[in-house]
């Protein structure tokens, strides 16, 4: 082996560019299958972003179901998920573009299943005895919020669908029987998130298609249910955190029952439609990804046994049957996402698609460690270290490399810690890199999801703090070059670590929030009173507001900060970057901002990832004073020497 150069950090040349991950990266986004086949949607960001089906027979082969210029892609609470269905060979979709149901044909042009019109459509099962679709509709006819409710689309095409359920705020996962029944959903209202309480409902249906008497089979305001599903035998089961675990129960019409109660999530928060974390194989076995904080398996559930399937994975979702296989997604620190087709049985592994299709040697990846530290409160938080490595560089003898601490969105969110090359960015050129579970993060059962239960800003913030003095006592990082950076609700605690604490030396908000009176005003539907959960009731608590805007208190916000936004983004309206830029210019803060035309939250189009990353690299290396390898575009960053 060469032996290393010596460079200080941040300076080292790497083979993972932007270019390569923008190329040879998609999102594998959504899940199913239709007898043998497989289909799954894929997120193309050298498309535009544009969502594409995939099919792939029991044969092996692979061919792309919905042509350009469709976009599968449903904008139901504005997350989205849940946008296609496949049922004996014809692919249902919600259109990005017109956010209409289409059916189509494979080899045929998709056809308008609904007409023109402010709906959107979600989460849809097919019942074909009745020849209809039942999905989740918002209708954005009237003013203010829309009206989420259940409704069946006749497959006959022309209506824009018949109400079955109505009178709540929201409603997700509409699930028939077996003998087409019986129908399962879930429901919950604005005075909470789906993550802290749903309730899980059953109805018989009538002869005409309509719905009996309601029975609640479990949920309330402190119980969150996740997944509900027929098992072949017509048995419901679900998962439930009643124990303040995210665990599987079944109903028998009279009665609940634990299947195995055990101190592990076997759920996931329902930011948008279409998750499964198990599946029932053809031959009755349930088999279940559960686990939590960054060690995830996959199992066979039998008799209250949980048989753990020996795989070369850390982290799995998305678990659909395929006969007596299953099919899910599925990653480890050395492998990328990918798609994985798994026999239950014997443990052998095909993978059908990956993530990254390019290759990268392994010693220019960093493997995560898992840390835990304490916090300002007391109690134990959580992460995942990455150092810096890179085959080819060494730092001099004596250097700290400066960190970065991810701070990840939701905030009801988690660090993950599959191979991801955006990580690998940053720890190739000489970057630590710390990805936080701060409180209020999933994967630790629901009591460390409340933490954050009117403390956002200040324990999210505390949490990612405590994580970076961590690395620097143990010698792990420049104290004099810590960053911080962080997407969405990410965002928000990365611009209150910059505000409010003395810690961090410049920051990266991606479509951050900085004014949360503002953002009250002016949310979607989703989340219109989760600031009510995460603050306190408003205007009640307006103190609390200003007291935790970054925006109100610009004084206290000193070092150099860039900013990124959608341009067409509604879940943080580009107001709430554009304020804090503002302000900062206006007080002489070195400021950066970059915007985005026709990005919403979240960016999807190739050459806004590769701009959106190659600016910040340029711009820690302008404010910590050393110069990257990589032939980067300028950013004007207004107020720096």
């Amino acid at each position: 082996m060469a032996e290393k150069r010596v460079a200080p950090y941040g300076t080292w040349a790497s083979p993972i560019t932007s270019d390569a991950i923008v190329a040879g990266t998609i999102n594998l986004a959504e899940l199913t299958t239709d007898g043998a086949d497989i289909y799954w949607a894929e997120g193309r960001p050298t498309e535009g972003g544009r969502y594409v089906v995939v099919r792939r027979t029991p044969d092996g082969q692979t061919q792309d179901v919905t042509p350009a210029p469709y976009n599968v892609r449903t904008r139901v609470h504005e997350y989205g998920g849940g946008a296609f269905l496949v049922a004996d060979g014809i692919v249902y979709f919600s259109n990005f573009a017109d956010q209409r149901l289409y059916r189509q044909r494979l080899g045929e042009e998709p056809q308008p299943l609904t007409p023109a019109g402010p709906f959107r459509y979600a989460d849809g099962i097919l019942d074909r005895a009745r020849r209809r679709i039942i999905c989740v509709r918002e209708d954005h006819r009237g003013t203010g919020f829309p009206v989420n409710t259940l409704v069946s689309v006749s497959l006959n095409g022309g209506d824009a669908g018949e109400v079955l359920v109505a009178g709540n705020d929201f409603y997700s996962s509409p699930r028939l029987s077996q003998d087409g029944a019986r129908l399962a959903w879930l429901t919950w209202n604005l005075s909470g998130m789906p993550w802290d309480g749903t309730e899980l409902w059953v109805a018989p249906l009538q002869p005409d298609g309509r719905l009996g008497r309601a029975v609640k089979v479990a949920g309330g305001p402190a119980e969150s249910v996740f997944q509900p599903e027929w098992s072949p035998d017509g048995i419901l089961h679900f998962v439930s955190d009643r124990t303040g675990w995210w665990n599987l129960y079944r109903w028998r019409g009279t009665r609940v029952e634990a299947l195995a109660e055990t101190p592990a999530e076997f759920g996931w928060p329902q930011w948008v439609f279409g998750l499964s974390m198990y599946a029932f194989t053809a031959d009755g076995a349930l088999i279940c990804a559960f686990g939590g904080g960054g060690s995830w398996n996959l199992a066979r559930l039998e008799a209250g046994r949980l048989e753990t399937i020996p795989l070369p994975f850390t982290e799995f979702s998305l678990v659909r049957a395929v006969g007596n296989r299953v099919v899910c997604r599925a990653g480890a620190p050395n492998q990328p996402t990918s798609l994985a087709l798994i026999d239950p049985k014997s443990g052998k592994v095909e993978i059908l698609r990956r993530s990254m299709s390019r290759t990268v040697g392994e010693g220019y990846l960093s493997v995560p460690q898992r840390i835990e530290f304490p916090t300002k409160s007391g109690l134990t938080a959580y992460a995942h270290y990455y150092a810096p490595s890179n085959q080819d560089f060494g730092a001099p003898a004596g250097e700290r490399p400066p960190l970065i601490v991810f701070s990840h969105g939701g905030p009801t969110g988690a660090a993950l810690t599959t191979l991801n090359l955006f990580h690998q960015f940053w720890t190739s050129r000489g970057f630590a890199v710390v990805d936080v579970d701060y409180g209020g993060s999933v994967g630790y059962g629901r009591a460390y999801r409340q933490r954050l239960q009117g403390q956002w800003g200040v324990v999210d913030v505390d949490d990612c703090v405590a994580a970076a003095r961590y690395l620097v006592k143990q010698g792990l990082a420049d104290l004099q070059r810590l960053a911080i950076r962080g997407g969405s609700a990410g965002g928000y605690t990365t611009l209150c670590a910059l505000t409010f604490r003395d810690v961090f030396k410049a920051g990266a908000s991606l479509y951050g929030v900085s004014d949360l009176e503002a953002l009250v005003k002016d949310t979607h539907k989703f989340e219109a009173r989760d600031l009510d959960r995460l603050i306190g009731p408003y205007p009640e608590r307006r103190d609390l507001y200003l007291e935790r805007s970054p925006i109100h208190h610009v004084e206290r916000l000193n070092c150099p900060v860039i900013f990124f936004q959608g341009a067409d983004d509604l879940v943080v309206p580009p107001n709430q970057t554009e304020m804090m830029v503002a302000a900062l210019r206006a007080k002489g803060v070195p400021t950066a901002y970059l915007s985005f035309p026709g990005e919403q939250h979240g960016f999807r189009k190739a050459e806004n990832i590769k701009r959106a990353l190659e600016a910040e690299l340029y711009f820690y290396g302008r404010v910590f004073g050393f110069a990257p390898a990589d032939a980067l575009p300028a950013v004007e960053i207004e107020g720096l020497a």
